[in-house]
């Protein structure tokens, strides 16, 4: 009888309680600790083991799911674009856009962690010499590989420390979560930390202390330093109840100096100058005077409404989980702890500091919310297996069952409600985002025909231009060749645009005077409108001055591809928000995504 499955049987079971868990008392092996089962117990445990799925059967569905993600998910945040997939295609093909974080004068952001999708990338480009594109499909196939190898071992985890029931009930919520399909895949720090601080939660929940520690600080220094606080309960475990005090100093000093040593000789060697990134990116967020308050700022609802479009009940009931397990500590009788080795407060304790720190900051985006996302599936499927306890004491309390039951024999029509519904939910939030903007990527692929035809010269610099809709370029991989260049044209956005690196050996060290920290217009960004071969814009009916609708301009441009994309302001929020068939159509409008090309080039 395996610890996760002995820990989720009920008083009726008869089963007696685990020994108090100590600073200084070993891991028991199982026989020390689990009674004799009688028949009753026999029969449910097989029943139990029976419907878990193992681990490799958890890691191929998994992998499915990242792999569809990685195919079919566009990059919705435009930070994700300018501040690592193009400096990744500057480290790959030397040629890229920067952006001012990655001026020498600021260095907030780590070529280190770029070097890791780089080095893979770059392999795969000299051996096989593929079109970018595939270059950008396969680091992210990459990424859905090392996020399916880390759910799979966060799953064991959960069957361990929480049982088989709940662990069952978290790899449906995250085969079918939008949110996972968002995030699984995005080349972005957040997601990276949701790598590592979900695996090493797992070790701490596997009592591998060292493990678990290192990999707090490659989540932490190579990934996102605020990820640390999600290492809190960790070290309050550590640190103040086990005493551990050699064991944490030793694993954090070999941990840190192991990752930043070369972190820092690095990042250091590609800003010319003593650079640490993590450091940088502390000090610009939170002691300077704006702090990232310049844009993104959002009301307090904001993450409620985001947590239910990627989780939908799922969300509500991890919110719930506190108030659900208090409830079943009054109303449910137990001799045995609910979790093998760690109370709830401390195991879900890295959720619910997240939120309380992350919810009352005024700059707010969906990215930030990713590190925790396997912990909201977690204390969803808690919440579910506490509501079908206390479904089954009320049950108990009218109409005893028969000696021997368990509560899962008479309350998994709750499981099959609340797994069924998520997962229609889900995906039906993924087709909303595939349908309503994915636009973008599918008209750059079509870009990538032109240098197949005749007309095309590599000799040529080709400008692709965007307007009002550079933040929806999904990046210069979807570019088809080298003689192709990114440029923005003029329209109403006053901020901040990026800038070509110098093509160069140093290339990463100049310094541009055009950069600034403060979010600032600057007029040397902009191209000039004759110039451009190719234009990246979207038709929704709107015009002004700066933002003109090219492609009514039939004598200039033709249309080499329009597709279907949302337009927000003219659709319902719920149908613009969940894909129903035959439905949604009725309430949504659609603009056209449009990939004009110049009538008349100037090859010049």
């Amino acid at each position: 009888m395996t610890p996760g499955i002995r820990h989720r049987l009920t008083k009726t079971d008869n089963i007696q309680p685990l020994p108090k868990r100590g600073p200084k008392k070993t891991k028991p092996k199982p026989d020390t600790f689990e009674p004799k089962p009688n028949n009753c117990e026999k029969v449910a445990i097989a029943r139990l083991s029976e419907l878990k799925p193992g681990a490799d059967v958890a890691f191929k569905a998994i992998l499915s799911a990242r792999f569809c993600a990685a195919i079919w998910s566009h990059i919705s945040d435009c930070d994700e674009t300018f501040n690592y997939w193009e400096p990744l295609h500057f480290l790959v093909y030397s040629h890229g856009l920067q952006t001012w974080e990655y001026s020498p004068e600021f260095a907030l952001r780590s070529y280190t962690y770029l070097l890791f999708h780089a080095v893979p990338a770059w392999f795969y480009n000299i051996l096989f010499h593929p079109n970018p594109m595939l270059v950008f499909y396969f680091v992210r196939c990459l990424l859905g590989l090392c996020c399916a190898v880390m759910e799979a071992y966060f799953y064991r985890a959960v069957c361990r420390e929480f049982g088989v029931q709940i662990g069952r009930i978290w790899l449906i919520f995250q085969l079918f979560s939008a949110g996972m399909f968002t995030a699984g895949t995005a080349l972005l720090p957040s997601t990276f930390s949701m790598y590592f601080s979900c695996a090493s939660l797992a070790c701490w929940w596997h009592q591998k202390y060292p493990l678990a520690i290192f990999f707090v600080a490659i989540s932490t220094i190579l990934g996102w330093p605020f990820a640390a606080v999600l290492s809190l309960p960790l070290c309050y475990d550590v640190l103040v109840i086990q005493k551990k005090y050699r064991l944490f100093a030793f694993w954090a000093g070999i941990s840190g100096s192991t990752i930043l040593l070369p972190m820092v000789s690095i990042d250091s060697n590609y800003f010319g100058k003593l650079t640490i990134a993590p450091l940088n990116m502390v000090l610009y967020n939170v002691f300077t005077s704006h702090g990232p308050n310049l844009y993104g700022t959002e009301p307090w609802t904001y993450y409620f409404i985001n947590g239910f479009l990627n989780y939908n009940i799922v969300w509500v009931l991890a919110l719930v989980t506190p108030l659900v397990l208090f409830i079943v500590h009054l109303v449910v009788p137990a001799k045995i702890t609910p979790t093998l080795y760690l109370p709830y407060y401390l195991s879900l304790g890295p959720l619910y500091i997240w939120l309380l720190i992350f919810m009352v900051q005024p700059h707010k985006e969906e990215r930030f919310l990713y590190p925790i996302y396997p912990m909201i599936s977690l204390c969803g499927a808690i919440s579910v297996d506490a509501i079908q306890k206390l479904l089954y004491r009320l049950r108990v309390a009218v109409k005893p069952f028969p000696p021997g039951s368990h509560y899962l024999d008479h309350t998994m029509w709750v499981v099959g409600i609340v797994m069924i519904l998520p997962s229609i939910l889900g995906l039906s939030r993924v087709a909303s985002l595939y349908y309503n903007y994915h636009a973008p990527m599918d008209v750059m692929i079509e870009l990538n025909t032109f240098h197949l035809e005749q007309n095309h010269s590599p000799n040529v610099r080709y400008n692709v231009c965007v307007g009002k809709d550079w933040y929806r370029f999904p990046g210069s991989f979807f570019l088809p060749a080298p003689n192709f260049r990114l440029r923005f044209l003029k329209s109403e956005f006053k901020g901040m645009l990026p800038a070509y690196y110098e093509e160069s050996i140093n290339g990463t060290k100049i310094v541009h005077d055009y950069f600034n920290d403060m979010n600032q217009e600057n007029e040397a960004m902009y191209f000039n409108y004759t110039k451009c071969h190719f234009l990246f814009d979207l038709d929704v009916g709107k015009e002004t001055e700066l933002e003109p609708n090219y492609a009514k301009n039939t004598k200039e441009w033709t249309t080499v591809k329009s597709i279907p994309f949302l337009n927000a302001e003219k659709s319902q929020a719920i149908y613009r928000a969940f894909f129903i068939p035959y439905i949604s159509d009725r309430y949504v409008e659609y603009g056209q995504f449009n990939l004009l090309k110049r009538k008349k080039f100037n090859m010049n």
